[in-house]
């Protein structure tokens, strides 16, 4: 039988099949409809079976009568050449740009002239010993042969120090010595035009003043020891008139850490003695000599906090002022605090703090080279000075400091014209000099500064900073500006070429009028000196990095303002050098 007539047996016998099953599902059916509800009795449990399975083999046997055989292939590969004409270049590493390494050089030396017959001169050198011992060298020098413009008397000075010191560091601690000597030259050149002097009286002035000074200092420091540094300074000051100050400081500090925190207390030993050689009063001939101690104590605890700083002291002085008989005691507050409120963009922060100031000769002809040697010194008491402000970052490019403050000081020291003498005796009698007076003030003040850092060759920052006045005494803050502001750049123009520039505004001042007799009570009359500018501008070329050459140009705005009343300034300065910068 063919396989053809057994696929249609079995085609049939599944037909016949599949119509037997419907009549039977639909015979099941209308008896589903009429049956009715049994009782049905299970008398044994329902145990299925599972039927026999079959497994199906993996191979199937084919039954086909015909079966072909597969044909074997056979092929072969032909190469043939292809010609080309690229050749891949060898790899090799990218190139990181490096900055270019800054030589730093140990010693350097400068040397310029300019207009009114200026020199200035400086050379810095630093020695190391060894590996752990260095000694440095400065020494510097500025001067002008004058040539103010309607000066009737020599106006010249010379500005002339030298530094030295030497540092050791060892495993333990650090220590240094330094000393040094200067000498000034100034001139007592502001004349008033009352009361009118013939030639010849102004010929017999002598208004030059020397100014000479020495100092030696320590300074020592522990890494390990509660007691942390100490430093002891004393500075020697007097003029060709007899004058001398002695001025020595001396300040050990301790630090000690308490519950994780940091407790660190200073000690203040400052004394201040010497003498004037004209008497406070000509009549009585009072010496004008003077003797004040101070001692002082300054704890204060850092606090750190997250985002806080905050910063919790106090200052304890007692003053011996021998001379005048006179002890005080003082308690400041010191008291910082900051707070980043986003980073390094905002931060806030203020303080209350104060403090006694020791008044000295030095620091007066430093401010004020026209003082006569006739102060009355004695301390300032700074009672408090409150300020709170905002600083950060706005970018990577400008950052400010906005600050507004509000202090108050006792005894404050303010530099007023003297008068012409009836018995004109020194270079200084003739209304052309200046002096100390005393007052209590409160000061109100505000303060903003922005910086711009464009980018590694150009930076600029801008200044301002505004000030209120009340006086207790004086009918003025005498020479006190109520304005100040200034401008400093600094551009790298190229590799070699270099620029600078400060501009400075000062505010009107008040000072008082000695031309005007004075005769109490009517108040003083005074006089107002004018605001001025002042812009300062310098421009260098580097020829390599040893040699390098400049231009600088001071009082560009070509004003004779008076700094000082009856003092005019040089105008227009010109000075050009070279510095050479080496190592041994």
């Amino acid at each position: 039988m063919s396989r053809y007539i057994k696929k249609l047996i079995s085609f049939t016998c599944v037909f016949a099949c599949g119509i037997t099953t419907i009549t039977s599902q639909e015979k099941e059916k209308e008896e589903e409809k009429t049956i009715e509800t049994e009782r049905v009795v299970i008398v044994k449990t329902y145990t299925p079976t599972i039927s026999d399975a079959f497994k199906v083999k993996s191979t199937p046997i084919l039954n086909d009568s015909v079966t072909q055989k597969k044909k074997q292939l056979r092929y072969s590969i032909f190469s043939v050449p292809v010609a080309s004409t690229f050749t891949p270049a060898k790899g090799r590493a990218a190139n990181i740009d490096r900055p270019k390494k800054i030589p730093l050089y140990d010693n350097y030396a400068t040397l310029g002239f300019g207009n009114f017959t200026s020199v200035l001169a400086e050379f810095y050198s630093n020695f190391q010993i060894n590996r752990t011992d260095n000694m440095g060298l400065y020494l510097h020098h500025n001067s002008s042969q004058g040539g103010i413009e309607d000066v009737q008397l020599d106006d010249k000075f010379y500005d002339t120090f030298l530094d030295l010191n030497y540092t050791s560091r060892t495993k333990d601690f650090t220590y240094g010595i330094e000393v040094g000597a200067e000498h000034q030259l100034y001139n007592w050149y502001g004349l008033t035009e009352i009361p009118l002097l013939t030639q010849a009286e102004i010929d017999a002035i002598d208004p030059q003043q020397n100014y000479f000074g020495a100092k030696l200092g320590g300074k020592l420091q522990f890494d390990d020891l509660y007691f942390k540094r100490a430093s002891l300074n004393y500075r020697y000051f007097g003029d060709a008139l007899s004058t001398a100050e002695h001025h020595a400081v001396f300040t050990p500090t301790f630090e000690f850490e308490i519950a994780d925190e940091l407790i660190t207390t200073d000690f203040i030993i400052d004394y201040l003695g010497g003498s004037f050689d004209r008497p406070l009063d000509l009549v009585l001939q009072t010496p004008n000599d003077f003797s004040i101690l101070n001692l002082g104590i300054q704890p204060s605890l850092v606090v750190l906090r997250d985002n806080l700083t905050l910063n919790l002291g106090a200052a304890v002085f007692y003053s011996i002022d021998s001379q005048n008989n006179d002890n005080d005691f003082f308690i400041y507050p010191k008291v910082t605090a900051s707070y980043r409120l986003l980073d390094e963009a905002v931060i806030a922060y203020g303080g209350l703090e104060g403090g006694l100031k020791q008044n000295t000769y030095r620091d007066a002809v430093q401010a004020n080279p026209y003082v006569s040697p006739t102060l009355f010194l004695t301390t300032t008491h700074n009672q408090f000075d409150a300020y709170v402000g905002l600083k950060g970052k706005i970018s990577d490019v400008v950052s400010y400091n906005f600050r507004g403050g509000y202090a108050s000081e006792d005894d404050k020291a303010l530099f007023v014209n003297n008068r012409p003498q009836t018995i004109q005796l020194e270079g200084y009698d003739f209304g052309n000099s200046f002096a100390y007076r005393y007052d209590d003030i409160l000061t109100l003040s505000g303060y903003g500064e922005l910086n711009f850092n464009i980018n590694k060759k150009f930076k600029l920052g801008v200044s301002a900073e505004y000030f209120s006045y009340n006086t207790d005494d004086e009918q003025e803050a005498w020479n006190l500006p109520e304005l100040k502001a200034s401008a400093l750049l600094d551009y790298q123009i190229t590799d070699q070429w270099f620029a600078g520039a400060q501009l400075f505004y000062v505010g009107e001042r008040n000072d008082i009028d000695t031309t005007i007799a004075f005769a109490p009570p009517t108040p003083e009359a005074t006089i107002t000196l004018d605001s001025y500018f002042d812009a300062n501008v310098n421009l260098g070329y580097r020829f390599n990095d040893k040699l390098s050459v400049f231009l600088k140009g001071n009082n560009l705005a070509g004003q004779n303002y008076e700094r000082w009343a009856n003092f005019p300034v040089q105008g227009i300065q010109v000075l050009g050098g070279v510095t050479y910068k080496f190592n041994y």
